[in-house]
């Protein structure tokens, strides 16, 4: 059975308190009039059996008594068509002005909660921000009274505050961090170029500058990706026009040849955005779909397409190893791999969370899905161009 919700057990409560006051009343009036029509019938009767100076009078003994009797007989059912008179009208006027209530109420409690689904409304749509720190500059500066949903309302945009401060920090951090450590990295790779560049280099020392420098290597791609990682979740300011398949052919054809085939069947799916972070969408795909797959007789398959709603949709499959359905989420996750792909791929973890930041900022949203028989199936959707 649904809960019934707060403006509609505020209306029952408006409407139950109303009837039971009217009831209340109506029982007061009915004992008050039934006991000054009693008192009345009571006067009648003394005043028949008195006379005029107040000495009792005897019985009556003729035809006066019989019409002093059916008198007060009229009376008394006068008396009880008054009282049952009043119970019915009163009861459906109390019928008709409890509905009257009861929609009034409703009214009230609707006016009343406008502000607190004010506040639902701006929960909402912050909770609905494809990153969670989307729309963390939102308020709802709530104006009226100071009573609770005011104070409710202003302790929301306190907390609100704080979050888009923690998230703006934490950004800066990482973008100041990187920008940081580029420097020593890009000393240590020189240094390790000349080093191994020299003649008089033993083969060992050799061997352990080039090892150097690969691990030189992967340091500047993670600090380039956290990079861009902070640059791509935010959102998309300044668009251009882009089409997914000039990109496609772009990629594909930059890709070396190597044992895992790459092909492309590029579709118009034109898009607005920023051209140089929907590249790095797509190479990161095709760089993921290269990197994870099998060592002989594997490939790589690159579509772009439009769906009839206008939506730009981008499918980048590869051959590979099972994925369990439960681990594609991880894949999204900044430093997250798989248990297999750790020591066996180059990258830095950030590839596909670089692919969801660039997607969602400019407002679409990537999914994957393990392909049968090895590998992964990813689908990316942006907005039509406008």
């Amino acid at each position: 059975m649904p809960r019934l919700t707060i403006r509609a057990r505020l209306t029952l409560v408006y409407g139950g308190l109303f009837l039971i006051a009217g009831l209340l009343l109506l029982g007061v009036t009915y004992v008050l009039v039934s006991q000054q029509l009693r008192t009345g019938e009571v006067s009648f009767n003394n005043d028949t059996t008195t006379s005029s100076t107040g000495q009792p009078v005897p019985p009556p003994v003729n035809a006066s008594a019989t019409l002093s009797v059916q008198s007060q007989t009229i009376m008394r059912e006068a008396q009880n068509d008054a009282l049952e008179t009043m119970l019915t009208q009163g009861g459906v006027s109390l019928a008709v002005v409890g509905t009257a209530a009861v929609a009034f109420g409703w009214l009230i409690a609707g006016r009343m909660l406008q502000p607190l689904h004010r506040v639902t409304e701006t929960a909402r749509r912050i909770a609905a921000a494809p990153a969670a720190d989307r729309n963390l500059n939102e308020r709802i500066a709530l104006d009226g009274p100071h009573d609770e949903i005011k104070e409710l309302a202003d302790t929301f945009d306190v907390m609100l505050e704080r979050l888009d401060h923690s998230f703006d920090g934490q950004r800066r951090f990482i973008a100041n961090a990187s920008h940081e450590l580029r420097t020593p990295l890009t000393v240590n790779r020189a240094l390790l170029e000349i080093a191994v560049e020299r003649t008089a280099v033993s083969p060992e020392v050799r061997q352990l500058g080039e090892t150097l420098l690969a691990v030189n290597a992967r340091h500047e791609r993670l600090i380039d990706g956290l990079l861009l990682l902070v640059s791509s979740e935010r959102e998309i300011v300044e668009r251009s026009y882009v089409d997914l398949a000039d990109i496609v052919e772009h990629v594909v054809a930059q890709v070396s040849e190597g044992p895992v085939t790459v092909c492309a069947e590029p579709g118009e799916a034109p898009t607005t955005g920023d051209s140089v972070l929907l590249e790095r969408l797509v190479q990161n795909l095709v760089e993921n779909g290269l990197r994870h797959n099998l060592p002989e007789e594997g490939w790589v398959r690159v579509t772009s397409d439009t769906r009839p709603d206008g939506t730009a949709v981008l499918v980048v499959s590869n051959t590979g190893p099972i994925i369990p359905r439960y681990e594609v989420p991880k894949l999204f996750e900044p430093f997250r791999r798989l248990a297999d792909r750790v020591y066996t791929a180059p990258g830095a973890g950030l590839g596909l969370s670089i692919v969801q930041a660039v997607a969602r900022a400019h407002g679409g949203d990537v999914c994957a899905e393990p392909r049968n028989g090895g590998g992964l199936v990813v689908t990316v959707t942006l907005p039509a161009a406008t």
